[in-house]
């Protein structure tokens, strides 16, 4: 005889009942451990789910779930939690860093001249300079060659150099 699950499977009473032991014997346990780790009871109880999930599964392949199991299985969580957690935490500095970098958009000037480019040659200029794509890369996202891509962000930067250069020498004759 088999219990039925929400989605319609069936699961054996003995591997429900494996489980629904090592469930009662250290869910509190593993709970406090992830609490006493992470800073929000909202990540301990996460973690403590994701657990018994996987605990649920290798209970599926016939694997004892003794308490040292799953603290083994709670261990590995708790592992990928931190890596997940360096790695946004690396992601988000970096966004900054290069936020602060970033060439100054808000100058009247730069948008104007931006704006003149002909559209091939400004979305080739942005896609080099604002988002760091390689001439290889950018050849890839627009369909052309390399050397198109180059050939674009040198006309690209020369226009841009002679508007801004125009801008500049008519500001200074006006003052």
């Amino acid at each position: 005889m088999s219990v039925e699950t929400d989605q319609g499977g069936r699961v054996e009473p003995t591997r429900e009942k494996q489980f629904l032991a090592a469930h009662v014997a250290c869910h509190d346990q593993v709970y406090r451990y992830f609490r006493r780790r992470t800073e929000e009871a909202s990540t301990a109880e996460d973690l403590s789910a994701e657990v018994f999930r996987i605990a649920w599964e290798k209970c599926s392949r016939d694997q004892e779930l003794s308490v040292p199991v799953v603290f083994g299985i709670a261990r590995n969580v708790l592992r990928n939690h931190y890596r997940a957690n360096l790695r946004s935490h690396n992601l988000t500095k970096l966004l900054e860093m290069q936020r602060t970098h970033m060439p100054d958009t808000h100058d009247p000037g730069v948008r104007e001249a931006l704006d003149m480019l002909k559209p091939e040659e400004r979305e080739v200029l942005l896609l080099t300079y604002w988002d760091g794509f390689s001439s290889t890369e950018i050849s890839k996202l627009l369909r052309l060659t390399p050397a198109a891509v180059r050939m674009r962000l040198h006309r690209a930067r020369k226009e841009l150099s002679r508007m801004l250069l125009t801008d500049h020498a008519a500001e200074e004759s006006t003052q």
